[in-house]
């Protein structure tokens, strides 16, 4: 207890003179307390024994690092005893009950005289030396004024149980052990402790304090050779530390000792377990002790957890669920400024890329990528350990491209291959392996692109590589395998026979070094697999190919049933049983390619671009042999390029994926062509609309309209809402030019994506909601017609034909017996053609070239359909139609086709299509349905012109008709409609953007440009920047209705990817627009006005009296005014406008 002073005396007391006296003493702080058994301390405090019966002890005191203590602790004693005292300084093991005394750090027989000659200043005493350093405290005496009210400190009675006597015995016996190193010290001391644990049962209080010091005197026999029984040593300190949970004040301590005895275990035993668990233990101690303290530093010190990280970070990969979290466990020890973490981000690097080859999880490699990225920066430029830090992280992203096809990663891989590469100049120890990683990268831009300089540089780099690894190199397996799946390529592509007999040996010297049990054995079987089976193709030798199919199915015995790398069994099993039934023609070898085809595209670990692939190769395989599994095959490349495009966080990064896959182009109509040659007409539909447009599909997924759902489970819409707006959100930083950055992005939103797939499957689980966001039906899709018919038009290689589909009832297929896909080629370049020279004549010289390609667009394509129209649906004339044009079709001029006649005036000529029907476009069904739907949204009608007659540097000419046709469109404009004008200074793309957003109407007159290479970069001209087709479609515009694109090619899609149908025109219906005007080809800045006055003279007329504007005559419009200026534009300007939707 410490009490208050007023009044301090400062005579010398004289011999004889204490009596009635009192002492006020302030125990200050004391340094270098060295513990003499160099066992950890809990605290430290001081005895004052004034006489061999009474003492006080002072508060206890936590030991810093230093090994200094600070108390500042004041204590009034009354000097009617002895003039000498004891002073001691003891070390406790215990903080919440101490067991005895502690340890004895140093002892020393004073005075009063002598603690009161320091003139009230503070003043040091030492004590003997422990390990050769001198303990001190800093005290500061002084007597009290016997007039002064002060009350004295009561001392304690020194009055010891049994138990306390003899720990305190057995802490003096070890003590003296560990400096003499006597074993009978030892022993003393052992039977000591193991009295005072027999005299403390379960439940005493002391039991805790007895285990730890009978344990702790049993581990110093272990580690000094004098005890062996590590076991029992082990179990006492499990049950002090039972005794002793979370929150207990000595916990901490007692993990310590704990870990102590654990990491002294594996230094003697180098048992994996024992390791494990002191990583465990020393995640759990290090945020219990304080910064500071001693624990703190003894703990992580070199032999405490800093040990434990190195130890761990020497131990063998392992690729386990436990192995890996180990190596979370020791990164979480190894915070920012460690020295280990980046030797330990490499080590979880490693397990988790290894564990990914096993299991083929692409979270493990993105972890893996994240971890070599932060290991890869804390070694920077002049680090020893950066040309391997490098080298790993481009293996990394090589296998990712491998799982996922982002060329960003390959370009990234190679980059740090070729920087490792300058690290490791010719004669470096790891020379040879960056340049064999960097020799993959020209295969795999030759399987990119197809250019056979790739892969002979390849060849190169692998030779030279394996002349770095002579005989003996534990490299020269995978170089050998390597070099010949190289040759093997370049056969395929040359037809080069030496180079399959070259590939053939060095797959053999390949498996000679990798006899059975090596781990990459598998791979070396079915590369080799994959050569004979081409060498049989070459010589028809049925030993070549029952050799292929044997190594075959040893590469899969040798892997486990998820393995990845299974995929490769499969496909190379499938390749050998194809390739024998082509020669020998045994049904059963046709049905055990295919059973392959389908195991190899559904192995689940895989990654997607392979299962792409095979399925693609599937269908081709199914169709030229015509089986049964064709519709199977491409339904699961439909559902597989479905999954793979799901992973892609942005639209621009999905449609990247579709270009690469460059048979999967004409998927949906081959796979149509497949169900309509089976007259299952239903399932062409489904196909066509599943394959056609999934880049609108996937992306409208987040904009599904939610009415009916949350009527029915309101929080889970709101789940679905809320997790749709951040997958929407996330896109635009996933593009980010920072590759860690990016990595992030695309990590946080497939892990996102996995949530709204969750949500999307418990939304599947409510009545009348299982067909939730799933491919749509026959019976969905038949929406799409409640207006008019829809014709598909039909363009595949197997087949060309359409489909229509009624308001009711079947759809009716159209057969064209006399075109075919590369008619219909040739059709669409003579189309580009004639109206490029159109481009040259004056507007009155007769189109005849044009008449004649629209004469056969009529005769070979549009009357079949119309007989159906007329005789088989009795469609009325005039009606509504809309064409769903495919592939070669989307080029074509369907609605303009024309029975032209030979005379000019048309004097007995046939009607025309669009004298027949009112024509509208659509890119799918599904697309039509949508602007539909959204037609329920009403909003007061509001026009905007956007015009840009000056564009800015590099868009394009000035349009000197453009202000002329704004102030046109402006008086034909109802007067009751807010209007607003968009142009010049005003027509920027921000302004553009926001008279889109603003306004349910618009008319755009300006440049379109439609991007070949990149469509979502197709673009508007505006006054600053352009205005693209990307930034349209981020525009939601739920209540837009009406766009007029009096602007060059808005409604051409391009040449990669016909089907998807990426233009200006699908991108503003996309976002909000129901009924969009588009143009073909190129505009006549000077012809456009006709057709446009004419349209909208059409559109609005009766509105004065009472009418209402309705964006669905829009299409009705359009054919009036293209009739309606025939005398004064020539016929490609006339049939350049297309409508498309409502």
């Amino acid at each position: 207890m410490l009490y208050g002073v007023r009044h301090l005396f400062h005579s010398t007391i004289t011999p004889g003179s204490w009596e009635g006296q009192s002492i006020r003493l302030e125990v200050i702080s004391g340094k270098n307390l060295k513990v003499p058994s160099e066992r950890i301390p809990a605290c430290i405090y001081i005895s004052l024994n004034v006489d061999p019966r009474r003492r006080w002890k002072s508060t206890i005191g936590v030991l810093a690092s230093d090994e200094s203590v600070v108390w500042g602790e004041t204590v009034t004693l009354s000097l009617d005893a002895s003039p000498t005292l004891s002073l001691e300084i003891r070390a406790s093991f215990e903080l919440d009950c101490m067991l005895g005394n502690g340890e004895v750090i140093g002892k020393l027989e004073t005075s009063w005289d002598a603690l009161l000659d320091h003139g009230n200043e503070p003043f040091d005493i030492s004590f003997p030396p422990v390990h050769g350093v001198h303990p001190s405290l800093t005290l500061k005496a002084a007597v009290l004024h016997p007039c002064d009210n002060h009350d004295s400190a009561l001392l304690d009675f020194i009055v010891e149980c049994q138990i306390a006597q003899d720990t305190d015995v057995g802490h003096e016996r070890f003590t003296t052990y560990v400096t003499s190193k006597t074993v009978s010290h030892l022993n003393d001391a052992v039977k000591h402790f193991q009295f005072v644990l027999d005299q403390c049962p379960v439940g005493h209080p002391h039991r805790a304090a007895a285990l730890t010091n009978l344990a702790w005197a049993h581990l110093q026999g272990y580690i000094r050779k004098d005890f062996q029984d590590i076991d029992s040593i082990t179990s006492l300190f499990y049950e002090a530390l039972a005794l002793r949970p979370p929150g207990h004040p000595d916990h901490p301590l007692s993990i310590y000792r704990r870990l102590k005895a654990l990491i002294w275990r594996y230094s003697k035993e180098c048992t994996a377990a024992y390791i494990h668990e002191s990583a465990e233990l020393s995640c759990k101690l290090l945020p219990l002790c304080l910064e500071g303290t001693y624990l703190r530093s003894i703990a992580a010190g070199a032999n405490g957890v800093d040990y434990v990280i190195r130890e761990c970070n020497n131990l063998p990969i392992d690729a386990s669920d436990e192995g890996i979290h180990l190596r979370r466990v020791v990164l979480e020890l190894c915070p920012l400024g460690s020295a280990h973490r980046h030797k330990t981000l490499e080590n979880i690097a490693w397990a988790l890329r290894s564990r990914f080859q096993q299991r083929g999880s692409i979270d493990d490699l993105d972890e893996c990528i994240q971890c070599h990225r932060e290991a890869v920066s804390l070694c920077p430029e002049g680090h020893s350990e950066r040309d391997a830090y490098l080298n790993n992280l481009a293996l990394s992203l090589d296998y990712r491209f491998d799982h996922q096809g982002n060329s960003d990663d390959l370009n990234e891989a190679i980059s740090l291959y070729e920087e490792a590469l300058g690290l490791r100049p010719v004669g470096h120890n790891s020379h040879h392996i960056s340049l064999d990683n960097l020799g993959a990268a020209p295969r795999t831009h030759f399987n990119q692109r197809g250019d056979v300089n790739d892969i002979i540089r390849s060849i190169s780099l692998r030779r030279e590589v394996l002349m770095l690894r002579p005989p003996g190199n534990p490299y020269r397996d995978n170089t050998l395998n390597n070099l010949a799946l190289a040759l093997k390529i370049r056969y395929v592509k040359l037809d080069a026979s030496e180079d399959l007999d070259e590939a053939i040996n060095l797959h053999w010297d390949s498996l000679q070094l990798r006899p059975h049990g090596h781990p990459y054995r598998y791979k070396t079987l079915y590369s080799l697999s994959s050569a004979l089976c081409s060498r049989f193709n070459q010589t028809r030798k049925n030993e070549d190919i029952k050799e292929a199919i044997r190594l075959s199915q040893e590469s899969l015995k040798a892997l486990p049933s998820l393995h990845p790398d299974r995929y490769f069994g499969y496909m190379c099993l499938q390749q050998a049983y194809l390739s024998r039934y082509q020669v020998q023609r045994k049904s059963a070898d046709l049905s055990l390619a295919v059973e392959n085809f389908r195991l190899a595209s559904r192995h689940p670990t895989q990654g997607f671009p392979e299962r792409i692939n095979e399925a693609i190769n599937w269908t081709f395989a199914a169709e030229s042999h015509s089986h049964a599994s064709t519709l199977e095959a491409y339904k699961t490349c439909f559902e597989l390029l479905d999954r793979h495009l799901a992973t892609r966080s942005s639209i621009v990064a999905r449609h990247e994926v579709t270009s690469t896959f460059r048979h999967a182009r004409t998927l949906s109509v081959d796979a149509a062509s497949c169900a309509m040659r089976l007259d299952n007409l239903r399932n062409a539909i489904e196909l066509v609309e599943q394959g056609r447009g999934q880049q609108w599909s996937l992306a409208s997924r987040l904009r599904s309209p939610l009415e009916d759902l949350e009527s029915t489970n309101a929080n889970l819409a709101q789940e679905f809402l809320a997790l749709s707006r951040r997958l929407s959100d996330v896109q635009a930083s996933a593009g980010s030019v920072d590759r860690a950055a990016a990595d992030r992005a695309v990590i946080l939103y497939r892990r996102l994506q996995q949530q709204w797939g969750a949500v999307v499957a418990e939304i599947r689980n409510l009545k009348g909601f299982s067909q939730f966001l799933l491919p749509p039906t026959y019976e969905d899709l038949q929406a799409a017609a409640h207006h008019g018919p829809v014709i598909i038009l039909v363009a595949s290689q197997y087949s060309c034909g359409a489909i229509i589909v009624p308001t009711s009832g079947e759809p009716h297929h159209v057969r064209f017996p006399r075109i075919t896909l590369p008619d219909l080629e040739t059709l669409k370049n003579d189309f580009t053609t004639v109206i490029r020279h159109t481009d040259r004549m004056p507007p009155e010289e007769p189109r005849k070239k044009l008449r004649i390609l629209l004469r056969m667009v009529w005769d070979e394509i549009m009357l079949p359909i119309v007989n159906v129209l007329q005789n088989d649906l009795e469609l009325q004339p005039r009606s509504r139609i809309w064409l769903c044009p495919t592939v070669a079709f989307t080029s074509i001029p369907l609605h303009a086709a024309n029975p032209f006649p030979m005379t000019a005036d048309r004097s007995g000529g046939e009607p025309c299509l669009e004298d027949l029907y009112i024509c509208s476009y659509t890119p799918t069904l599904s697309a039509l349905i949508r602007a539909r739907r959204m037609m329920k949204i009403h909003a007061t009608p509001t026009f905007a012109t956007i015009g840009q007659s000056q564009p800015g540097a590099g868009q394009g000419r000035v349009l000197p008709a453009v202000n002329k046709e704004l102030k046109l469109v402006h008086k034909l404009v109802s007067p009751n409609i807010k209007f607003t004008n968009v142009s010049g200074d005003e027509a920027t793309q921000a302004g553009a953007l926001e008279a889109l957003r603003r306004n349910t109407w618009v008319h755009l007159a300006c440049h379109g440009t439609q991007d070949q290479e990149q469509p979502f970069n197709s673009r508007f001209a505006m006054r600053d920047k352009p205005l693209t087709l990307l930034e349209i479609i981020e525009n939601n515009s739920p209540h837009a209705e009406f766009a007029f694109l009096s602007a060059c090619h808005t409604a051409v899609g391009d040449e990669e990817t016909p089907d998807e149908v990426i233009h200006l025109a699908a991108g503003l219906q996309f976002s909000g627009f129901k009924s969009v005007i588009g143009t073909l080809w190129g505009v006549t800045d000077a012809m456009a006005k006709y057709t446009v006055g004419a349209f909208y003279e059409k559109m609005f007329e009766n509105l004065e009296d009472g009418g209402v504007i309705d964006c669905t005559k829009a299409a009705w419009a359009l054919n009036h005014a293209t009739n309606a200026v025939k005398t004064k534009v020539p016929l490609e300007q006339r049939m350049v406008f297309i409508h498309i939707g409502v």
